[in-house]
């Protein structure tokens, strides 16, 4: 496998049921059940492996009223991912659902957007209804990481590596960064929580938390721009994720995906 073609693969290590209604700014009139699923994803070629977030665990599902399927370390280990040896970690976003598990990877780099950290340790912060999503011992822990030299800051879109670029997409978070990796398959984009669900951006809704709706809107452009269509657009929460793509393994079917391998058709809307 040449250098700049990677391996894609979803780890779905957690479960919210939720209705509709919650899921869109203004509701929904056919309410029914939409739950979310928790990523975090994993990037291998010959070289390396980059990880995509950390996740939580059991601390931060207990505070959030989360149910753990899977944690996440036992996905890394079941894609054969030396924990100790990891070197690089894109952190899309520091919402405690993206950025937990402190001991996870513990000789890693953070790769982080300036503006998410503004955000997350300024004065946005003083109001319950915007920091409500983060926790702040992860974001501490990032902090910490700042001061032992384990942080490298992007300001905007950049190449990580040959086959990795980081876009700066905000909306949801005002630093939220999507990844595209270059895949056997053509570009495949990690969209984070640039879109929720399928849903919010095929029928271009938003998802409740939010911190500009604008800039929401136009990432959806940006993820088609950089995608081409929604079977190269990978959304952070939608149980569909693990359902269309081929599992990793038998055993590992619903729950470890490979994103470089071809989808099932998405389902009518």
């Amino acid at each position: 496998m040449a250098d700049d073609v990677w391996e894609a693969y979803a780890i779905a290590y957690a479960r919210h049921d939720r209705l509709v209604s919650q899921n869109f700014i203004g509701g929904d009139p056919h309410d029914g059940p939409m739950p979310l699923n928790y990523y975090v994803w994993v990037l291998k070629n010959g070289a390396r492996t980059v990880v995509v977030d950390t996740g939580f665990d059991r601390r931060g599902a207990e505070l959030r009223g989360r149910t753990i399927v899977h944690p996440v370390h036992e996905g890394l280990e079941a894609l054969g991912v030396d924990r100790e040896a990891v070197a690089d970690v894109i952190v899309t976003h520091l919402h405690y659902d993206h950025a937990g598990n402190d001991d996870l990877l513990p000789a890693a780099r953070f790769h982080l957007q300036d503006s998410e950290m503004g955000f997350a340790t300024g004065r946005c912060m003083c109001h319950p209804g915007i920091n409500h999503p983060y926790e702040i011992e992860d974001v501490v822990t990032m902090v910490r990481r700042v001061h032992a030299g384990r942080v490298i800051f992007h300001d905007g879109d950049a190449e990580l590596m040959p086959g990795i670029t980081l876009h700066h997409i905000g909306g949801h978070s005002r630093g939220l960064q999507a990844v595209r990796v270059k895949t056997k398959r053509g570009h495949v984009v990690i969209a984070s929580d640039t879109t929720h669900h399928y849903a919010h951006i095929r029928d271009r809704r938003v998802f409740p938390t939010v911190d500009s709706v604008t800039d929401v809107y136009n990432g959806y452009d940006r993820l088609m721009e950089l995608g081409g269509d929604l079977d190269h657009i990978v959304p952070g929460h939608d149980p569909l994720v693990a359902d269309l793509y081929p599992a990793h393994t038998d055993a590992t079917a619903g729950w470890i995906v490979r994103l470089d391998a071809t989808p099932r058709p998405l389902p009518a809307a």
